[in-house]
């Protein structure tokens, strides 16, 4: 059948949301058992429920089949961490009851802490010569309010069966790490007002072996970091003598080592690009160790609005080796064998989803990648694919928005049937705030780029990736900021010299944070008319409630993102609440919605819909059942984007 045309956004296209759900490789993180150099896998089942399993990889076989595993872990709510891989023994946290369990292969999960559902457990470190001994972040919530849940590092003894304090004190930690001879343990925590990219700290003590409770700590010292300042972290052990850690003090992400009880810089000058990323998850280090010396590592860069590779000397002194690399999102990265010199990593490019890939570096520091599990085979034609086309737009202050465009792309259409048309574009608020839309396949965007939309993802002031001063827009400034960069960018790709986009039918989605810079744009920006529709999914819309009841992790955040806490800036929370603005709200809206979202509560939706609904505004609500902050179930996941996509076209008039 020859090419045809029809308007923009009303193209027929074989890409279903079904189809989209199955075909994505569900790949929660890797696993890699240092002892045996064997991998694993964590897959996740949005048909059961959106629950975790392990897989053996190279079997494929599922390791924990039953539906009462889940492994997941509820520490910080989003979790990360959640497994580990020693001596072909998996260590696991089941987010159904709470406890560790221990698997061995061929065997069935047994449970090595004792039943108490107030305690989460996650980012474990078993020791190297004790191997009974776990490390590990234990979160209790004996009383479930932000304020007085307690984190701390535990041991976890498997024999034994039994949990013991290790240390306390700090608010949060994470990333504990075992010398390689078991005598030093080094380990990153912070507290409030900081998340972990704004002042965290990493510190190392020696460990002294007690037979009664497993372990204690003694001689600690401060490795590096500053609270509010400097941000340390993702501390791990090169060798015996040598700690490696990223630091932010140069205002870039670097690498650091710490050795004979100093901390230096790995470069010998700053690297303005990213060695690393913000720790929303445990267990997520951007690097892995390559050789048995421990003189090399390979880093996940972010530069561009991509993730690279690097190669770091780790002797220090020298400028890092840039990989030549397809993959344009880099994560999961762990070595796999380094008498080998074997990394592993979860990979995606451009035209292609999720690969599992193993990195070879030879002497000569030539490389050559292999995929061990690749993405699944779409069921149509490549040619659908829109490739992204990062840009850097510069607004009337001067100041850069940094964006990825994705245009309509569909073989089945020449283009446009109505003369001079532009096509409709969605614009994508990211979330975080503190994240960044980066330039990989996402099967969402070419849902409606190959149905004859345009797509827009803005990297708005305070999104990562881009230095701490980008970050740092946003500090007192959450709800203006990200508001006008959105609104800058699509008036700029819909005006000259660009013309890319209809400036009459932008609408604008986002999830969580982003949620709330939707509702912030249609109801508190100077010009509320920008775009025809918004879609919020977990959105804040009141932001006095959300500093009360949200969850520890983040229950600070707010104080840096607004310029205080609500005791001190009471006016300010209210004026940059959207609810309080509802009556200024003239687009079409739709709010889709967990039911046990503790990250962004139910009742930030329905405050919000009751307020529209009163000034006599379209709202369409939905509240999933089961869910919490984000979609896993299938049902869901299909569900919520045929809603979204039929919600545009109605508001529009779009008809197939």
């Amino acid at each position: 059948m020859p090419p045809q045309s029809a308007p923009y956004g009303t193209w027929s296209s074989p890409m279903t949301a079904e189809m989209i759900t199955k075909g994505v490789l569900p790949l929660s993180g890797l696993v890699v058992d240092p002892i045996s150099s064997k991998l694993y896998h964590l897959e996740a089942r949005p048909s059961e429920g959106g629950r975790i399993t392990i897989i053996d990889t190279p079997s494929g076989t599922d390791l924990t089949p039953s539906k009462d595993w889940n492994v997941r872990t509820g520490v910080h709510e989003y979790g990360g961490g959640a497994a580990i891989a020693y001596g072909e023994t998996l260590y696991f946290s089941n987010l159904v009851d709470g406890r560790v369990y221990r698997l061995k292969e061929g065997g069935s999960p047994e449970a090595v802490t004792p039943e108490n559902k107030v305690h989460r457990f996650a980012d474990f470190n078993v020791h190297p010569i004790h191997t009974h001994l776990l490390v590990s972040i234990l979160e209790d919530h004996t009383i479930d309010e932000p304020s007085a849940i307690v984190n701390t590092l535990c041991v976890i003894n498997t024999v034994a069966k039994t949990v013991h304090p290790l240390i306390s004190g700090a608010d949060f930690y994470a990333s504990p790490k075992f010398s390689p001879d078991g005598t030093r343990l080094a380990w990153q925590q912070w507290s409030h007002p900081d998340m972990p990219w704004e002042g965290s700290h990493v510190y190392i003590a020696d460990v002294v072996i007690r037979s009664y409770d497993g372990l204690s700590l003694k001689n600690l010292a401060h490795v590096a970091g500053e609270a509010l300042k400097i941000s340390a972290v993702y501390p791990s052990w090169a060798n015996n003598d040598t700690l490696v850690f990223t630091s932010d003090e140069s205002g870039y992400i670097n690498p650091w080592m710490y050795q004979n009880g100093k901390a230096t810089a790995l470069f010998p000058k700053p690297i303005q690009y990213e060695f690393g990323s913000p720790g929303w998850l445990l267990q997520t280090h951007p690097y892995a160790i390559v050789d048995e010396k421990g003189g090399l590592a390979v880093f996940i860069t972010t530069k561009d609005g991509r993730n690279g590779l690097d190669i770091v000397d780790l002797t220090g002194g020298s400028p890092p080796r840039t990989i030549e690399t397809p993959f344009v999102v880099v994560e999961n990265i762990w070595s796999l064998s380094r008498k080998a010199r074997e990394i592993i990593f979860s990979g995606e490019k451009v035209d292609e989803g999720l690969s599992v890939v193993k990195l070879t570096l030879d002497d000569t520091f030539g490389t050559r990648f292999t995929v061990l599990k690749p993405a699944p085979v779409p069921e149509f034609s490549s040619d659908f694919i829109s490739v992204p086309k990062p840009m850097s737009l510069e607004a009337p202050n001067g100041e850069l928005v940094h964006v990825v465009y994705h245009p309509p792309k569909n073989p089945d259409y020449l283009g446009s049937s109505v003369l001079g048309e532009r096509p409709p574009c969605v614009v994508l608020a990211h979330g975080g705030p503190t994240a960044i839309a980066m330039q990989n396949l996402s099967w969402t965007t070419q849902y409606f780029t190959s149905r004859g939309w345009a797509w827009l993802a803005v990297n708005y002031g305070g999104s990562s990736g881009y230095g701490r001063e980008y970050i740092r827009r946003l500090d007192g400034k959450w709800g203006i900021v990200d508001s006008d960069d959105c609104i800058r960018a699509a008036q700029i790709i819909s005006s000259e010299p660009y013309n890319l986009v209809d400036p009459k039918r932008l609408v604008i989605r986002g999830r969580s944070a982003g949620g709330y810079t939707v509702l912030g744009t249609l109801a508190n920006a100077p010009d509320v008319t920008t775009f025809a529709a918004g879609a919020a999914s977990f959105g804040i819309s009141d932001l006095l409630p959300l500093e009360a009841h949200t969850h520890k992790f983040e229950s600070r955040q707010l104080e840096k993102l607004l310029g205080g806490m609500s005791a001190q800036v009471p006016e300010l929370y209210r004026d940059r609440s959207p609810v309080n603005h509802a009556d200024r709200i003239v687009a079409p809206l739709l709010i889709l919605q967990g039911e046990i979202d503790r990250v962004v509560p139910k009742e930030q939706a329905e405050l919000i819909c009751e307020k529209v609904a009163e000034k006599g505004g379209v709202i369409e609500y939905k509240l999933y059942q089961g869910e919490g902050h984000g979609w896993r179930q299938a049902e869901t996941i299909i569900d919520a984007l045929e809603r979204e996509l039929g919600f545009y076209k109605r508001v529009l008039g779009l008809k197939s």
